[in-house]
């Protein structure tokens, strides 16, 4: 049951059709429209850009009498859309309806192409009435300019002692945007609409950030769960709205982070972990869309066996939000044995929280996200000629906190349905980019449940600097089953604390001219990315930032970063700097609080944050908030950039 939509093609991009026609202003306006269509007995429709079926998906056309299906495109005539033979556009002349419905937005132009094909005396209904205000489109000539849906959901709550902030830049002033804007929907659990706000947003570099308790006071609402939905209007440069997510509560042991939900509903995804026998993981499905999720369209199953699914029977809302407990559906599954989810495009990368339990009542809890498994991808066999040319090609890099206090545990993930094994290895990096401890961990199977703790790795050997870092790469002697799409999920278990974080992402290529398939991957104009451009948010009231920076390297690159830390005011001020030169195949791990003086955190105030800049190399960063103590948490998170 998943929905036939096209969202993201690795080809082509993000598509912005099903953004428009599920916008949240436009499903009111799509009732109406099929409230008309129904009244108005059999019509004809007409659907010169393959729209007819995302419409459909989105909002039910059940109760329109559909006489004929009329194509433009020749190879379309005789396939099946909304249920009938499709025509040629050339026999609608001959039809006797009384409604015409073009299945397309601006649709003025395409409708004067087929004027003449009209039957006579009938009325013409377009998509054009679905669209939203003018004053939120940045493209008034295009409407389906990615631009204009510049939209992504953010996982929100205030309740309970919880609280949510997301957090962001204007980073699209800085691609010459002219004062853009947030226009925001809250929904609950049940998908109802809780509040809808515009928003400014400050100067170019500025920081943005949503808070769900300020949010909660402003508008006087009762405790919510639900998403928030964030337009930015006037965007330029990109269509992708990035941000940190923050969960923090009223006690310091509430804490974590997560980030964007990377806006495309995909039919996959994987990197769920299962629960250890004291935890309980739940799994946030949050519908996307405004049409509800049947029972029986989400599935979970344990990686590697999809004979053994088990489906949610229960539906969901239209931009409803569901906690699903994985023990419910899957009471065997443990730690370190992971999930895959069958989305069917009903949801953006969702987000999981992992519970720690204890004589039967919730105690501390993470959250995180799975991540787009891929359907496209098969395994690529010049991966391993390439060898020689890409050095260690694919790296997967992750923090190593000081082992006397934190366990880092690294859990690879399959992210490819075709990918049977993971041929891997694991090496170990002190700060200045020694080298410490390599491991072959073989082809692992694709229902594997092996989870590598660095501590085991170091066999005696310790950091010099108290730190350092782990890289996953393709071992081509164990096997040749490579296709780029790399992924693990990374957990840090606090001794002292008892609190935890995870975070999980994918490999790339790093630090070589040459490329290969878009890689080494750059965030402004064409591969390679060999430069850095990170956002590194300061934190809650009684929280430090903390923040690991990786400089990994393909192959070997310039011996030392030239690295810049800029703190920044709220406004995009620049209010002190620190320079720091990380070692090639070396990380660099430091405090905010630390790094700069106290009368400089002062001077910037408030939702400060550090901009780090690297013209010479491309760093890899995560970062997180702590509070120290028994009592205190920290989070973690891969950092994003712009």
């Amino acid at each position: 049951m998943a929905l036939r939509i096209e969202t993201f093609s690795n080809v082509t991009g993000g598509n912005s059709s099903f953004k428009a026609l599920g916008h949240p202003l436009a499903a009111p306006k799509a009732a109406e429209l099929l409230a008309g269509l129904r009244a108005a007995g059999p019509i004809v429709v007409y659907d010169p850009l393959g729209l007819a079926e995302p419409f459909a998906e989105l909002h039910s056309l059940k109760g329109v009498k559909i006489q004929a299906v009329y194509v433009q495109d020749v190879e379309k005539i005789g396939r099946a859309v909304l249920g009938t033979k499709a025509e040629p556009v050339t026999a609608m002349a001959g039809a006797k309806a009384g409604t015409v419905f073009v299945v397309a937005f601006d649709a003025a132009k395409l409708v004067e192409h087929v004027r003449h094909l009209l039957p006579k005396g009938a009325k013409v209904v377009t998509l054009d009435g679905l669209k939203i205000p003018e004053t939120l489109l940045t493209d008034t000539r295009n409407y389906l300019a990615p631009l204009n849906f510049a939209t992504n959901f953010a996982f929100f709550r205030d309740g309970g002692g919880h609280h949510t902030r997301v957090v962001t830049a204007n980073y699209w002033s800085g691609y010459g945007a002219r004062d853009p804007q947030l226009w925001l929907c809250l929904f609950d659990a049940d998908g109802k609409v809780l509040a809808q706000w515009r928003e400014g947003l400050p100067p170019a570099a500025g920081t943005v950030v949503i808070d769900s308790a300020e949010v909660r006071r402003r508008f006087d609402l009762p405790e919510f769960t639900g998403q928030l939905f964030i337009h930015v209007v006037g965007a330029a440069g990109h269509d992708i709205v990035k941000y940190a997510l923050d969960t923090y509560g009223d006690r310091p042991d509430v804490l974590s982070c997560t980030h964007d939900a990377n806006a495309w509903p995909a039919d996959y995804y994987a990197g769920l972990p299962a629960p250890k026998a004291d935890e309980r993981v739940i799994l946030w499905v949050q519908n996307s869309h405004p049409a509800p999720i049947p029972a029986g369209a989400v599935a979970l199953n344990l990686m590697g066996r999809d004979g053994e699914s088990v489906t949610l029977d229960r539906a969901v809302p239209a931009f409803g939000s569901f906690p699903l407990d994985v023990g419910s559906l899957l009471p065997a599954a443990r730690w370190p044995q992971q999930i895959e989810i069958r989305a069917g495009k009903h949801f953006v990368r969702p987000r999981y929280e992992v519970v720690s339990v204890k004589d039967g009542k919730d105690g501390r809890r993470r959250m995180a996200h799975p991540n787009v498994e891929r359907t496209d991808l098969k395994p690529d066999p010049k991966l391993v000629e390439l060898s020689n040319l890409m050095g260690k090609g694919f790296i997967l890099p992750a923090p190593v906190f000081p082992v006397d206090r934190f366990r880092s545990i690294a859990l690879p993930t399959p992210m490819a349905r075709t990918q049977g094994s993971l041929p891997l290895a694991a090496i170990l990096y002190d700060a200045d980019g020694t080298e410490l401890a390599r491991r072959s961990l073989g082809s692992l199977p694709r229902d594997h449940a092996t989870a590598l703790e660095a501590r085991e790795l170091l066999n005696g050997h310790g950091f010099k600097s108290g730190y350092g870092h782990m890289e996953l790469i393709y071992d081509f002697a164990a096997g040749t089953e490579a296709d780029g799409w790399l992924h693990a999920l990374f957990r840090y278990e606090d001794t002292l604390s008892g609190h935890g974080a995870e975070t999980s992402f994918g490999a790339h290529i790093f630090n070589t001219v040459l490329t290969y398939k878009g890689e080494p991957q750059s965030y402004a104009g064409r591969p390679p990315g060999l430069s850095t451009r990170l956002f590194l948010r300061t934190g809650i009231e009684g929280t430090d930032t903390l923040c690991h920076l990786i400089y990994p390297a393909s192959t070997p690159w310039h011996g030392a970063s030239d690295t810049t830390l800029a703190l920044t005011r709220r406004d995009g001020t620049e209010i002190a700097r620190r320079a720091v030169a990380i070692a090639c195949s070396g990380s660099f791990h430091f405090r905010v609080n630390e790094t700069f003086t106290a009368a400089e955190r002062a001077e910037a105030g408030g939702d400060a944050y550090v901009l780090i800049r690297d013209t010479t190399c491309r760093l890899f960063g995560y970062h997180g908030l702590i509070r120290e103590g028994a009592d205190g948490a920290f989070s973690l998170d891969h950092m994003f950039g712009f």
